[in-house]
């Protein structure tokens, strides 16, 4: 295929392009023109009352009608005899109570149009004042004038010196149009209508709360008359919410919404109304659920108490309330300061303690003698021949040396110094005589004449003489004889 061919081709395949896309063009003509016909249509009913239709219905005049009434006449205690639900201002205070929701959703609406009414002449204005009424009065106050910012009284009975001077200073360099005659009337109107619907939600909750405390007074007092007469209005009266129990009133108003797809961190399960109240909404966000279960009990008791119609005056009401704030001030007192204390006595075990004859024996045998005291005693600055000439470091410190500079006598321990036995004192007779030498635990039997003694029993492989008639003359210790000595020369020794 030459150059030219391909040329041909290509401007086919454009051509039968255009004109399947003039096709597609042609079919989708009448949607469009469709839609723009509906918003002509929308646009022609461009006013206030045609989306919000609150302030024009029956229902919202004959309400207003009754209460109107009902706060001319005064009410007596006679007519409160018997159920509540029986008297009919009851009905009217459930429904006037309602009313209150419908008016702020009107609201909402209402601050909506006249948001993307008056964008066209002062869009920031949205931005600076984010409350809707404030948002309302600033822009009737202003209209299509925004020099009247600076030095205006009314304006700031509406919002506060530093937002009058940043809505000032951003009025005098905003892009926004200028509004015609139509446009700023419409406006107008809206703001009237607002202004209107929320004088009729004051005058609604000053009724109520006037009412409520004529009929529930005690449960009034605890969390207030809108929101009594809200958990009221859902419970189907005074009756039926004095036999509710108090898990099942904490949860009247509780919506449930389905976010699919978004953060359910700020949806609050399981509250209603109660949570919402003044009183409960006063903590701190960690301990509201848990007020809110102690309102809902108190509550219960206070519907209990004026379903029967005693203390009218709220006298259990005020205590109630009362027992609520000192709970909630106990809750909120800081943690006591932690004291440095001492550590306890460790829990020793009684030590055993053993006495009598034959524990001091055992000690006088087991003991520290003198000589191993002397031999333990070294001299400061002197150097000591080695016992054993190994150069062991082992030496007899001051054990057989005469000159270890002592002024005083050793003092020689009674308890532990040898002795003879009884049966030897008994065979010798007084001529014994003990002296006490100049070395410790050393002790010579010098008898004035010589007593016969028993025959030695057995050999004796002592290296020392041991004679049966004689008085022994070792001067060892008791606590350092061998081993290898007969018990005849213990005795003796």
């Amino acid at each position: 295929m030459s150059l030219a061919d391909e040329l041909l081709a290509d401007l086919e395949e454009a051509a039968e392009e255009e004109e399947g896309g003039s096709y597609g063009e042609e079919e989708e003509e009448p949607a469009i023109e469709d839609v723009q016909e509906e918003t002509q249509l929308d646009l022609s009913g461009d006013s206030v009352k045609s989306i919000a239709k609150l302030w024009d219905s029956k229902m919202f005049a004959e309400i207003m009608m009754k209460i109107e009434e009902y706060i001319s006449k005064q009410a007596k205690a006679s007519e409160v005899m018997g159920p509540v639900e029986a008297a009919p201002e009851y009905r009217v205070i459930v429904d006037a109570n309602n009313l209150t929701v419908e008016i702020e959703n009107e609201l909402n609406i209402i601050h909506k149009f006249i948001r993307d009414k008056y964008s066209k002449r002062f869009p920031e204005l949205e931005s600076l004042v984010p409350n809707a009424l404030d948002y309302i009065r600033t822009v009737k106050e202003l209209g299509n004038s925004l020099d009247k910012c600076k030095n205006n009284e009314n304006l700031q009975q509406i919002l506060t010196n530093a937002t009058i001077m940043v809505v000032s200073v951003t009025a005098s360099t905003t892009q926004g149009q200028q509004l015609s005659e139509e446009e700023l009337e419409r406006l107008e109107e809206a703001c009237d209508m607002a202004l209107e619907l929320n004088a009729s939600k004051h005058r609604i909750y000053e009724y109520v709360e006037s009412r409520m405390s004529f009929i529930a007074p005690n449960l009034s007092i605890i969390i207030g008359a809108s929101t009594a007469a809200k958990i009221m209005g859902v419970a189907g009266g005074l009756t039926n919410l004095s036999k509710m129990p108090a898990c099942n009133i904490m949860l009247l108003g509780a919506q449930r919404k389905t976010l699919s797809g978004f953060s359910s961190t700020s949806v609050l399960p399981h509250t209603g109304y109660i949570y919402h109240s003044d009183i409960v909404q006063s903590l701190p966000p960690d301990l509201r659920r848990k007020a809110a279960r102690l309102v809902a009990a108190k509550c219960t008791l206070a519907a209990r108490v004026d379903s029967f119609h005693e203390s009218t005056e709220g006298k259990v009401g005020y205590e109630l309330k009362d027992e609520i704030e000192r709970k909630f001030d106990k809750w909120q007192e800081p943690p006591p300061v932690k004291q440095v204390k001492p550590l306890p006595a460790p829990l020793d075990g009684q030590r055993k303690k053993r006495g009598g004859r034959r524990y001091r024996k055992m000690k006088e045998r087991l003991g520290l003698t003198e000589i191993r005291k002397q031999a333990n005693r070294m001299s400061f600055g002197e150097i000591e021949e080695d016992a054993y000439q190994e150069d062991l470091g082992f030496s007899l410190g001051h054990l057989g040396k005469s000159g270890s500079g002592r002024v005083r006598q050793t003092q020689v321990n009674e308890a532990t110094k040898a002795r003879i036995s009884k049966t030897l004192q008994v065979q010798a007779g007084p001529e014994w005589a003990w002296e006490s030498g100049s070395s410790s635990r050393r002790a010579q039997a010098k008898p004035k004449h010589p007593v016969p003694s028993p025959p030695h029993s057995g050999p004796c492989r002592s290296r020392v003489s041991c004679m049966a008639g004689s008085p022994p003359s070792v001067t060892a210790p008791r606590g350092l004889l061998p081993v290898w000595l007969s018990p005849l020369c213990r005795a003796r020794l």
